[in-house]
């Protein structure tokens, strides 16, 4: 039975046109073989699997080769091309810097710098995960890799560029690799599942490409794990339960419980996530992220930030279009809102239900409205003598049809005063019931307008009292129930608090702290301020009340002082 390879080394990149999503870089790098301008050190930097030491590999194969193609390419059939193929060159020398990172292991790679090649014209040093070395292997190496011998050249490869020391930046060449897009991946695993006869759906591998976030090693080793799960047919079911992912599913079902004010639709659904093992923090992170997939749907010139299938980006367009914007910005702060609460709360399942409960209720003020039975503004216009003709049994229809009479032709230029109203209902035929259905324009303007009700100390008082209960953490409880709260300016609250530490708490539950208090107030206006109490320090004794307290205690000090003739600083 042959040795099995895995994905990520069979279909490792072995010329630059192979390599995936690095077209800038392996362009500069054929460039500079071609007009012959190397450096003696490069910087390969960038994320986990993204082609650096495979660059390295490649750029030392090619500047070693005997016969290079036209296009400047290694030929694969010179004895270099041939020795490096079989892993037998002795002009390419690798270096793992995370087990080999002390002084001692630089020493011997600038003895073997020494020694020129053999076959071919350069040496090259190949130096992985270089950021590892100590800070005197830095230093060890700084001379040589500023003035190597004419064919030394020195490729370090890092994921941190950070950790790498100034002196050693200054001396190379620095490439900085970017993530692999998921448009990339997914054709690149489309080619090594043709070539294996697998068949994947397209929806499938955007969800390996999204699992391995940039990286093409890990999603070739993600690849793997599916065919052996799924065999030579992977779907998309197939490759979420694998790999542990939250069907997209679930979170446009929400956004339109959202939208239809369905509380209880959305409670379910999130139980059924829970149900299913999934983290309740994973699904926030999820759900924001779904949400701003929908916001950048609803133009057509961010619609390319979405990284995803076409059939995806169709869902999205068409949930986009019944997303009102203001909706969706209010939506992501609720979310974000939610995601930095969590990590402190006590009763993590109920922050992310309140969550739920405040999306669902984003709509309900339009939908109340749009909802509202409006007054026929036919029946409106309509003379008062109307009244006794549907009550002609109500022994004051006559008495109460009078004023309205009066107050229609005298202000007919004028809304219609409150007075009238009881004639709209009675014509409706609700009068015996005392409710009224019908909603006016100016009180339709009113509530799409945001709150402004003046409000008392002690109303506000009263509300500053109930607001610890709508918390779970105990010491954000008792800060709240033992802070100084007052109002400035009818809508500033202004917060005084004992330290830094309690001003962070009040600050990460500001919006909570707004949202509950203009519920109970009915103001949409306010606004919150903290400051930190001052205190000041004690100074202290000063040596005045020290030698009198001396003196109290041993009345010959003070005569000592005077034949001593001493003075107090």
């Amino acid at each position: 039975m042959d040795n099995y390879i895995v994905s990520a080394r069979k279909y490792r990149p072995t010329t630059f046109e192979s390599v995936v999503g690095q077209q800038n870089i392996t362009q500069t790098l054929r460039n500079a073989i071609r007009t012959n301008r190397l450096a003696q050190a490069y910087l390969f930097c960038g994320p986990r699997g993204v082609g650096k030491t495979t660059c390295a590999r490649i750029f030392a194969k090619t500047i070693n080769c005997l016969n290079p193609t036209a296009d400047h390419d290694a030929c694969n059939e010179c004895e270099s091309c041939q020795a490096f193929n079989e892993q037998r060159s002795f002009n390419i020398h690798e270096l793992d810097a995370a087990s080999n990172n002390s002084v001692e292991d630089i020493r011997n790679l600038i003895d073997q710098v020494r020694i020129p090649p053999q076959i071919g014209r350069y040496s090259v040093y190949i130096i992985d995960e270089v950021h590892m070395l100590s800070k005197d292997a830095f230093n060890a190496l700084l001379k040589t890799l500023e003035e190597p011998p004419s064919y030394a050249v020195f490729i370090l490869a890092t994921t941190e560029k950070h950790k790498v020391i100034p002196t050693i930046l200054s001396r190379c060449q620095v490439y900085d690799f970017s993530r692999i897009t998921v448009a990339d991946t997914i054709r690149h695993l489309q080619y090594v599942a043709q070539k294996e006869g697998i068949e994947a759906t397209e929806e499938a591998l955007n969800v390996v490409a999204q699992k391995a976030d940039g990286g093409m090693r890990d999603a070739l080793s993600i690849f793997d794990q599916l065919v052996s799960f799924c065999g030579k047919d992977i779907t998309y079911e197939q490759a979420i339960e694998v790999l542990n992912v939250l069907d997209t599913e679930y979170y446009f079902r929400l956004v339109d419980c959202a939208l239809q004010q369905d509380v209880s639709q959305a409670l379910l659904l999130f139980n059924t996530v829970l149900n299913k093992g999934f983290d309740a923090q994973n699904f926030i992170i999820g759900l924001g992220a779904h949400l701003r997939d929908v916001l950048v749907s609803k133009d057509s010139i961010t619609t390319k930030l979405l990284e995803t299938s076409e059939s995806i980006k169709k869902h999205y367009a068409e949930q986009a279009q019944r997303c009102p914007a203001p909706f969706l910005f209010k939506a992501l702060e609720i979310v974000n809102d939610c995601d930095i609460q969590y990590r402190t709360a006590k009763n993590k399942r109920l922050t992310v239900e309140i969550m739920l409960i405040r999306l669902c209720r984003l709509t309900a003020p339009q939908e109340s409205v749009a909802n509202s039975t409006l007054p026929n503004p036919a029946l409106t216009n309509q003379p008062a003598q109307a009244s006794p003709q549907v009550h002609p049994a109500t022994p004051h229809s006559g008495t109460a049809a009078r004023p309205v009479q009066t107050n229609v032709s005298a202000n007919t230029q004028q809304p219609r005063p409150a007075e009238a109203r009881p004639v709209s209902v009675s014509i409706h035929g609700n009068a015996a019931s005392g409710n009224t259905p019908a909603t006016s324009t100016p009180q339709i303007a009113e509530e799409q307008q945001l709150r402004n009700t003046p409000f008392q100390s002690e109303a506000f008082e009263a509300a500053w009292l109930t607001l610890p209960r709508h918390f779970s953490d105990d010491r954000l409880k008792a800060t709240l129930m033992n802070v100084q709260a007052r109002v400035e300016n009818g809508t500033t609250i202004v917060l005084t608090l004992s330290n830094q530490l309690q001003e962070q708490e009040v600050l990460k539950v500001k919006q909570e702290i707004l949202h509950i208090l203009a519920d109970r107030l009915s103001n949409d206006h306010l606004q919150l301020q903290t400051k930190v109490m001052e205190r000041k320090q004690d100074g202290g004794f000063t040596n005045a009340d020290k030698y009198r307290r001396l003196v109290e205690m041993n009345k010959n000090l003070d005569e000592l002082r005077q034949v001593l003739d001493l003075q107090l600083e």
